[in-house]
């Protein structure tokens, strides 16, 4: 039985083993790119779910959404919303019900999309509402892996560019990492939970 805690120590990532995207990366710069992307992305049962934004440095000046990244289990598309805006095919798959998309607070995610398009969200799971289910406190993606896999996800190009040009290799596997892991987590913390966990108190302590 897998054992976990409530509350991940950070201090402990450090030391992790870094995990990494193990698939294709696809950049999506066109219309053309996206409905070829979406088509595939259509025919999959669940997917992984995550956005970037150029960070702002200057106090009440919010930056829109640059990227989504969604992936499937061995390919993940990049969709450069800054370069390419929101094709009726991606709003197509936002509001998809047959798919489940899965990622981490997502309401601050399709919030920020909505900035660039309007649409009504179609099937999502947020992984806090399972880590509260689960009773673990940690709701970062970062914490929850490490608590779940022992593993660490690296956040070093949070706070690049993400209206660059080109994105550079570091971003594309930094994106694609975060929302394959979303997957990852989903199903691990699924079965945890149909098949059983100990939960170690740390906050108490």
């Amino acid at each position: 039985m897998k054992k976990i805690v409530d509350k991940y120590d950070k201090r402990l990532i450090t030391d992790l083993p870094r995990v990494l995207f193990p698939g294709k990366i696809q950049v999506v710069i066109s219309e053309d790119e996206a409905a070829r992307a979406v088509q595939y992305l259509m025919r999959q049962s669940l997917l992984g779910f995550d956005t970037e934004t150029r960070p702002s440095f200057v106090r009440g000046k919010l930056n829109k959404v640059s990227l989504l990244q969604v992936c499937a289990e061995d390919v993940c598309f990049l969709f450069r919303l800054n370069q390419l805006g929101m094709p009726q095919c991606l709003i197509k798959l936002l509001e998809d019900r047959k798919i489940t998309k899965v990622g981490l607070s997502l309401h601050d995610d399709l919030h920020s999309l909505n900035q660039r398009e309007r649409f009504n969200a179609g099937t999502f799971i947020d992984l806090q509402n399972l880590a509260k289910e689960m009773r673990i406190q940690d709701m970062s993606l970062q914490k929850l892996y490490a608590n779940i896999f022992g593993q660490k996800i690296s956040k070093g190009q949070q706070l690049s560019n993400w209206d660059a040009d080109n994105l550079n290799e570091a971003q594309k596997l930094y994106a694609a990492t975060d929302a394959w892991a979303c997957i990852q987590l989903y199903r691990e913390m699924k079965r945890m939970q149909e098949e059983g966990f100990e939960l170690e108190v740390k906050s108490e302590e």
